[in-house]
């Protein structure tokens, strides 16, 4: 789908699938969502720029992500999208920056997008540019990244919570479902984490690029907003990798919960096994059939096996707590 968004008498003129050369040249940018061929090929040549295919976006090298053609800067990083519905995953978007006018080519819709198209209606002002475009367009996303980053955080403190609830002093009291959902809870911390710092990582990297190219690709007037935009992306960062690590110490505390309860399960089976294997071997001594034992003519000759066997079992019980392993 190709959309279109230009400035006519100070409001936003937004179409879609306009392919005229020249309504092309008039546009300040030009969003390419799932374009096809004849999108592509309509955009290069009304703006004579070349439009990367999906393949070349999913190209790992900086040379293929980040170059200039003559005055067209190509600018490619992977970004997060689909936080909201819980099927996020990270996409490629490319940006086109030539003359006046910006391309955008994607295959998914990061929430930033439509969010900024909003901002465009009320603020024509915003498309002043394509230069402009794009900076305001990487200053939403960086805003919206740092929404999830609080949400998460806030996400994990309940994990936290979670995972380090106690009843009595010493005693955890985690049951399986809560252990369950601290792991899934962790566990999709740290995807989107990771997802996260990578958008940031590709953002910084774009930035670091448009700052050397900054004074052909670049009006004066915006070039303040990249110092701006690369100290906002690298605080970011240490967040990321902050939430990052309290999610790994988090994920290694929920494990090891999980095995300190595996461990009394088992020394809970353990003293069990112990405790009965006296009165066993009671019981199978006086289930041997032999002629002469004295205790078989004797009148309290039963109460005093059971008496032995309750013994046997009791004795052992009580050693092991006075020696504290129960």
């Amino acid at each position: 789908m190709l959309t279109t968004y230009t400035v006519e008498n100070g409001h936003l003129a937004m179409r879609e699938g306009v392919r005229e050369p020249e309504a092309l040249r008039k546009a300040v940018w030009v969003d390419l969502m799932q374009p096809s061929r004849d999108e592509e090929a309509a955009v290069q040549d009304a703006l004579h720029v070349e439009i990367p295919t999906r393949e070349e976006m999913q190209e790992i090298e900086s040379s293929s992500r980040l170059y200039r053609e003559g005055d067209t800067l190509v600018l490619t990083a992977n970004f997060l999208y689909g936080v909201e519905t819980g099927e996020f995953s990270s996409t490629p978007i490319s940006f086109v920056l030539t003359g006046n006018s910006l391309v955008t080519v994607r295959y998914a819709t990061p929430k930033a997008f439509p969010v900024f198209a909003a901002r465009c209606a009320k603020s024509p002002g915003l498309l002043t540019g394509g230069d402009a475009v794009m900076l305001h367009l990487f200053e939403q996303i960086v805003d919206r990244l740092a929404d999830i980053l609080e949400r998460i955080g806030a996400d994990m403190d309940r994990a936290s919570q979670g995972a380090f609830r106690r009843g009595k002093p010493g005693e955890v009291t985690l049951g399986e479902r809560d252990l369950k959902e601290a792991l899934l809870t962790l566990g999709q911390v740290g995807e989107v984490t990771t997802r996260a710092s990578e958008t940031l990582l590709g953002l910084n990297r774009i930035l670091t690029f448009v700052g050397a190219e900054k004074a052909m690709a670049i009006r004066k007037e915006n070039q303040g907003a990249i110092k701006t935009l690369v100290r906002d992306v690298r605080s970011l960062v240490e967040h990321a990798n902050f939430l990052n690590n309290k999610a790994t110490f988090l994920l290694d505390a929920v494990l090891g919960i999980i095995n300190v309860e595996q461990t009394n399960i088992i020394k809970t089976f353990t003293v069990v096994s112990v405790a009965l294997m006296p009165p066993t071997l009671i019981a199978s001594i006086y289930g041997m059939n032999f002629a002469h034992m004295p205790e078989l003519n004797s009148t309290f000759g039963y109460p005093i096996a059971l008496a032995l066997m309750i013994a046997s079992a009791v004795v052992p019980v009580w050693y092991f707590k006075r020696k504290g392993w129960l």
